[in-house]
């Protein structure tokens, strides 16, 4: 039995076949084009499956999905923004064989769920932060899902002091403030010069004043964000993942402290803010365990 997982995003696309005990020996990536995006997702499964007996199939994409319809519209995949039937497409590439759907952020939560950071932990709630963030809930040991498929899109949560517009056509949403790209051009309108949010990590760490600040901004809203979803849901794991999420202390100091500071009720007063385990194969792990019909 092999189990195939694709992850669509607005940067990249990944697949890899999964093993039974999480890991993905040979993930491949290729950069998500402009155009041609159904085109790439088929080449690059065509070329990770190779001649194995593919069994099931698990997708994760950038939301907003459809996961009863099958359906994807992700606002950061232009030409897919009026909705692509991405479970169609992937059952055309291997019929017959059963293939599920789920936003990334919810793979990603349930790949950590059963082999990372939340591993024995019946409810978490998951965070990715990096060029946008997304987000996952696990309650009862199973994805929450919602009416859609969309539970979990903790990105567009409004946190105090967000005023800047947002992609999604809102204003003020967590991913306005507390993204990589958010805190750079933040930083930037205060004369930082860097470009990526690898820099302004390294230059936070190195105790530039206005890096040190983008990234306590960014840090003290994920912290209210968590606080605010943990409460929302009874939840006392919040698995925190994605690229930016590796600024270190800079970030993860002012989100711990924001975190405890508001996480105040009794249920949520031992509220824990961890590293989430599986790194960037997480989303495919969970994308492989749905497809097995275990999430």
């Amino acid at each position: 039995m092999v189990a195939l997982a694709l992850d669509v995003g607005g940067t990249k696309i990944a697949a890899g076949t999964v093993d039974a005990d999480g890991t993905v020996p040979h993930p491949v990536t290729t950069p998500t084009p402009a155009t041609g995006v159904a085109d790439a997702c088929t080449a690059l499964l065509r070329e990770v499956a190779g001649d194995a007996e593919i069994t099931s199939v698990g997708i994760a994409c950038a939301g907003p999905v459809d996961t009863v319809a099958g359906t994807v519209s992700p606002i950061n995949i232009g030409e897919w923004a009026g909705g692509f039937g991405l479970v169609g497409a992937v059952q055309d590439l291997f019929p017959g064989v059963p293939a599920r759907l789920a936003m990334d952020g919810a793979a990603a939560a349930l790949g950590e769920h059963r082999h990372g950071a939340g591993r024995g932990a019946p409810d978490l709630l998951s965070l990715v932060v990096s060029t946008g963030i997304g987000g996952g809930v696990i309650l009862g040991g199973r994805i929450a899902t919602g009416r859609t498929g969309n539970a979990g899109h903790i990105g567009h949560m409004v946190v105090p002091g967000g005023t800047d517009p947002c992609t999604c056509g809102g204003v003020g949403c967590l991913e306005t403030v507390a993204s990589g790209p958010s805190s750079v051009r933040w930083a930037r309108s205060r004369g930082w010069r860097g470009t990526t949010g690898v820099e302004l990590a390294r230059a936070a760490a190195d105790g530039d004043e206005v890096a040190v600040a983008a990234l306590d901004r960014a840090g003290t809203a994920l912290g209210q964000a968590i606080a605010s979803a943990a409460a929302l849901l009874d939840v006392d794991l919040a698995v925190i993942g994605g690229g930016f999420a590796q600024a270190g202390p800079p970030l993860w100091d002012p989100m711990r402290r924001a975190a405890a500071r508001h996480a105040r009720l009794s249920f949520v007063a031992d509220l824990r803010v961890v590293p989430a385990e599986l790194g960037a194969s997480g989303t495919l792990v969970g994308a492989a365990v749905l497809a097995a019909g275990e999430g």
